[in-house]
């Protein structure tokens, strides 16, 4: 399958050019990293120079879009109030960073509730998200699907789409489906891919469908606990993930790794969905 856009979550501490010669390594020609401390906040000083020698590489090997990932210690719809201003500065300050690295996706986790209730929690995120987009970014947000453990919002595709009727600037706002997080968030992707497929575009719409995290899952269908397997090694298994990657309404997206490997592994993985 020689037009399979894939790649894996690369480490981001060596700068921007050394992960593009990462991806290039392992046969992919598309890739995530975290924008800052995926535990915190920090984030280094953007090198330039390195964003434009990426941003060369890619352009002369034909990748896909990347995608860039918030750290997980944001939190839109805390009913902590500093929670969500400090999740909104972060936010605010990714996508300022990400036009260096312009037309590429920034993937969120919509949030998690904390008590509140769902329809405060996708309120709350959606005024959030209306603050931060701006009308000139060339950046595409990603709302995740998740799993639904604790209160996260985002594991059922009706909870997406309400955030999404909410953005004032559509265009700008797309969904990240996580293949682990719908399998354990109750989406039989194993038995019933086609109707899933199906619901989500009736629900959410496929045009809104911009990228594929490409996970296994250790866990059984509708656990809700979220814990990523190494490709046909977890309960989703190889023909399953074999039919996602051949299915002809997801074949054209990126598809990022994000099972429990190393760069090596990585590699392995995606010559196994290449071959």
């Amino acid at each position: 399958m020689n037009n399979l856009h894939i790649g894996c979550h690369l480490s981001s501490g060596k700068g921007f050019y050394a992960m593009g010669k990462d991806a290039l390594k392992i046969n992919a020609d598309t890739f995530q990293f975290f924008t800052r401390n995926p535990r915190g906040s920090k984030a280094k000083d953007l090198d330039l120079e390195d964003v434009k020698k990426l941003r060369i590489l890619m352009e002369e090997n034909h990748f896909s879009s990347i995608v860039a990932h918030a750290p997980y210690t944001l939190n839109p719809c805390s009913a902590t109030e500093k929670t969500r201003i400090f999740a909104s500065e972060i936010m605010t300050d990714d996508l300022s960073r990400m036009e260096y690295l312009p037309n590429q996706y920034y993937n969120l986790h919509p949030g998690s509730h904390t008590g509140q209730g769902i329809e405060t929690g996708i309120l709350e995120t959606a005024e959030m998200l209306n603050k931060i987009i701006k009308p000139e970014q060339t950046t595409i947000v990603l709302l995740e699907t998740m799993s639904g453990k604790g209160t996260e919002i985002g594991s059922h595709f009706e909870e997406l789409a309400e955030i999404i009727s909410k953005i004032k600037l559509k265009e700008k706002i797309g969904v990240c489906l996580d293949t682990c997080h719908i399998f354990d968030g109750g989406y039989d992707i194993v038995n019933h891919l086609d109707k899933i497929i199906s619901d989500f575009d009736k629900i959410i719409g496929l045009n809104n469908l911009k990228a594929i995290h490409l996970n296994d899952s250790m866990n059984t269908l509708g656990s809700h606990k979220d814990r990523h397997a190494c490709i046909g090694k977890g309960n989703i298994g190889i023909e399953a993930i074999k039919r996602i990657i051949h299915h002809p309404k997801l074949s054209h997206l990126p598809f990022i790794l994000e099972t429990p490997n190393d760069l090596k592994g990585h590699g392995k993985e995606i010559e196994l969905l290449k071959s």
